[in-house]
């Protein structure tokens, strides 16, 4: 029985030795690392296209791990009938070839047949994702030389696999996504990874198959530099592009990750080229007698078209902005020329820790219009986030949000609920099919505009103020309002399906 115990196990393998163990901890730590790292800035990629959404992660998410399982599964039945030594190297070759080619692959589907777009994105991320995660049991069977071994050899390869894919996930998100462009990210992996395919094939079969591989890492950088899809600045979270009216000089639009967030003329701030900021002017200037400086904290920046209209219709008026993504607030600042007016205050930060940081009764006015992709954050949409707006609202504030939705309109029913639990009085603006003022029209959805407020509003007011804007909206309060709430289920912390609530909608078009 002792004789048994440490009983050959590599016969099948032959030259099981020839690996070292720091040679396997790099392959491991190495594969499972790049797993991760093509896993995270795949979601970047996808964003402009299908939005950063709860879905859109779930999906990447979802097929990452089926292509870590099915290429575990499967590494480890080759191993058993072929030599490990001889698979390495194509797996990872290969890997970092279609690694590489990703940018240019997706860009150019999106563009030249998107009703594809989520099939190639499926594969683009298999591929690599299985090949990668079949190099662990390759390893793994080349450093099986005894049974005596066999628990350590696992264990220590498992723990160093797990520690890789820490350490990807870690670097891609604190550092590689905010130096460098999503393309420069992947064509830089795929290049490593073929790189440790020509040593790897280096000191088993000769150089053999890594020209073929080299080309084509070199065919998806060139590629990723001419397929559509580019942006003027990759930021921590968005694809942004500025993009010139050419029907107005001084006109601009930002876009974030292929949708329409921000319109602003550089030369004239009065100038509101979206419908629900002009909804969203004509809310504050209802609600506060002309001129009279404000106030205001803002829940997302974007272009500061709002900030910049109160800085220049109501002199005095201070305006902190919470943007969450110091790559707009630059691009801004160096591409739009705003963000340095007198009163305007922008901070890098999250919306939700921004109002903890807002003294009590310190507020006139609090302007929400933080999106990522076309939702809203979900934690700025709950019971509690918005009893942190109530806090920092003096007696008679206001709190004025832009919100997006479509079809039945469940994410907006849900949110103005939520704000009806924390504020004496709500009301809604928007189409009047979509928010139920006209039950002979089908509701299309897009933007609304709710007002919160311990004060009632004044509708008459307020709908003549919407129709000097030439909005086309309605305004709904009272019983109309109750009416087309229904029984939606308030927001909270615990429970707020905001992505799940949300209809779908066309991509490319204004908030």
């Amino acid at each position: 029985m002792t004789g048994s115990s440490s009983s050959p196990v590599a016969e099948s393998t032959p030259g099981g030795r020839g690996l070292g163990s720091r040679a396997a901890a790099v392959l491991v730590f190495g594969s499972s690392a790049a797993v991760l790292v093509v896993e995270i800035v795949a979601l970047r990629l996808l964003a402009p296209y299908l939005g950063l959404t709860l879905e859109t992660s779930t999906m990447v998410i979802g097929i990452a791990l089926t292509a870590i399982a099915f290429g575990s599964w499967l590494g480890g039945r080759v191993a058993d009938h072929l030599d490990p030594r001889r698979l390495i190297g194509p797996a990872l070759g290969v890997s970092g070839a279609v690694v590489a080619l990703t940018p240019a692959v997706l860009r150019t589907t999106a563009q030249w047949a998107p009703a594809l777009l989520l099939l190639i994105a499926s594969l683009t991320i298999l591929v690599p994702g299985a090949l990668l995660s079949a190099v662990t049991p390759f390893v793994t069977k080349l450093r099986l030389t005894t049974l005596a071994e066999t628990g350590t050899v696992v264990g220590r390869l498992s723990g160093v696999g797990t520690v890789g894919a820490i350490v990807g996930t870690v670097l891609t998100g604190f550092v590689l996504v905010s130096r460098l462009p999503v393309s420069g990210i992947l064509i830089g992996l795929g290049t490593l990874l073929v790189v440790g395919s020509a040593l790897v094939e280096w000191r088993t079969r000769g150089w053999r198959g890594t020209p073929a591989l080299a080309l084509a890492v070199a065919a998806g950088g060139l590629a990723a530099a001419v397929a559509p899809g580019g942006c003027d600045s990759e930021t921590r979270y968005h694809c942004a592009r500025v993009v010139a009216d050419p029907d107005r000089e001084g006109g601009r639009t930002l876009v974030l990750d292929g949708v329409r967030h921000s319109y602003v003329d550089v030369d004239d701030p009065t100038v509101l080229e979206f419908t629900y900021v002009r909804a969203i002017a004509a809310v504050v200037d209802g609600a506060f007698p002309a001129g009279e400086p404000l106030a205001a904290h803002h829940l997302g920046g974007g272009g500061l078209s709002l900030p910049r209209y109160l800085a220049a219709t109501r002199p005095g008026t201070r305006s902190l902005v919470s943007e969450i993504d110091g790559g707009v607030v630059r691009l801004n600042r160096d591409r739009l020329g705003v963000g340095s007016e007198a009163g305007i205050d922008v901070r890098a930060e999250d919306g939700r820790l921004g109002l903890r940081r807002l003294a009590t009764d310190s507020r006139d006015l609090v302007v929400g219009d933080a999106f990522g992709g076309v939702s809203v954050p979900w934690h700025l949409t709950t019971v509690e986030a918005m009893s942190d707006v109530r806090r920092v609202l003096r007696r008679d504030g206001v709190y004025v949000a832009n919100l997006i939705d479509h079809g039945r309109m469940d994410f907006a029913r849900a949110e103005v609920a939520t704000l009806g639990e924390v504020f004496a009085h709500v009301t809604v603006v928007g189409a009047a099919a979509d928010i139920g003022l006209d039950r002979t029209a089908t509701a299309k959805g897009g933007n609304l505009v709710v007002l919160a407020s311990d004060r009632p509003a004044d509708l008459r007011a307020l709908q003549a103020a919407l129709d000097a804007r030439r909005t086309g909206w309605k305004a709904a309060g009272g019983r109309d309002l109750a009416s087309w709430i229904g029984d939606a289920r308030p927001l909270t912390d615990d429970f707020a399906p905001v992505d799940q609530l949300l209809q779908a909608y066309a991509p490319g078009g204004a908030r």
